[in-house]
């Protein structure tokens, strides 16, 4: 078998192809290059691993200079890392910008979850440069990841991020509520994807009802997946016991007077400085979640 001449018929094909049909030509151009890194694997067990080297010689004067060592080394990087996968739900739904970003990172379980997570989304690539790079897989917990690893169906508290980041150009350490609420709203978007999916946006400062006395939530929302509203209360302290039962309280009013019949109970969530294990451990609530908050 001639290697190289098949990989250099290949190449020159997705060269014509990029010309011909703009519209189609990255999904033709990750799926090439699939196949080509097949065929460097083949070549270098026959060969030894030299070969891309001798290769991208000749292909770079003969196809073009983009065709270099580097680039054939990722085209087999691809092929090695998705070999035992199924192909065709990478090959047709990224581009190879997003592919080259999702390379290097050498954990299979969390490369997959960047991948799911790409497809799912639709993310550009500068939006799982930053999701990389803000280390969204390693701020999941350990239950999670499990799930994940055995595609187990996620609940609503699965998928939020712990801590959660709070982007601002201030130089800031300690904050008042009313500040930190005002930098999450600055940034809704990006604070609701760190929850996870299917978030709308209620309202902050939600006025409720409790008796004679008024009452505000910080925050309230609806998870149109999950079917449920979620109360999110924001602390600059340490979590206290007290939290959990505030936040009790909003959660109660909310299934007494929002919720409907198709709607299932609500989720709270509380957003603190600094995290007290043992105040969730023992709260026999287990829809109450606490997280943390960190700022860049």
């Amino acid at each position: 078998m001639n290697y190289y001449e098949e990989i250099k018929e290949k190449l020159i094909d997705n060269e014509i192809y990029e010309k011909v049909k703009d519209y189609s030509k990255e999904r033709n151009r990750v799926k090439t290059y699939y196949e080509v890194g097949e065929l460097l694997a083949s070549a270098g067990k026959h060969y030894g691993e030299n070969i891309i080297g001798e290769y991208s010689k000749k292909l770079v004067n003969e196809v073009g200079k983009k065709y270099n060592k580097r680039t054939l080394f990722r085209m087999r990087q691809l092929y090695l890392s998705i070999c035992n996968e199924k192909v065709s739900p990478v090959v047709t739904q990224l581009n190879w910008s997003q592919i080259l970003i999702l390379l290097p990172i050498k954990d299979d379980n969390e490369r997959n979850y960047y991948t799911d997570r790409c497809i799912r989304d639709n993310l550009s690539k500068r939006q799982l440069e930053t999701i990389i790079k803000e280390k969204e897989y390693e701020r999941l917990s350990e239950e999670t990841k499990l799930k994940l690893i055995e595609h187990k169906e996620l609940e609503i508290l699965d998928e939020i991020k712990d801590p959660i980041i709070i982007h601002s150009n201030k130089d800031i350490n300690n904050v008042k509520e009313i500040v930190l609420k005002k930098l999450i709203l600055e940034n809704l978007d990006g604070f609701l994807s760190q929850l996870g999916r299917g978030y709308s946006y209620i309202g902050s400062e939600y006025k409720i009802k409790v008796g004679d006395t008024f009452n505000y939530i910080d925050i309230l929302l609806y998870n149109y997946i999950y079917k449920c509203f979620v109360v999110i209360e924001l602390k600059v302290t340490e979590l206290k016991k007290e939290h959990i039962g505030q936040v009790q309280l909003y959660m109660n009013y909310i299934d007494s007077n929002l919720r409907n019949i198709g709607d299932n109970k609500t989720i709270g969530l509380i957003v603190v400085r600094e995290n007290n294990k043992y105040v969730i451990k023992y709260s026999s609530d287990k829809r109450i979640k606490a997280i943390e908050y960190s700022f860049e």
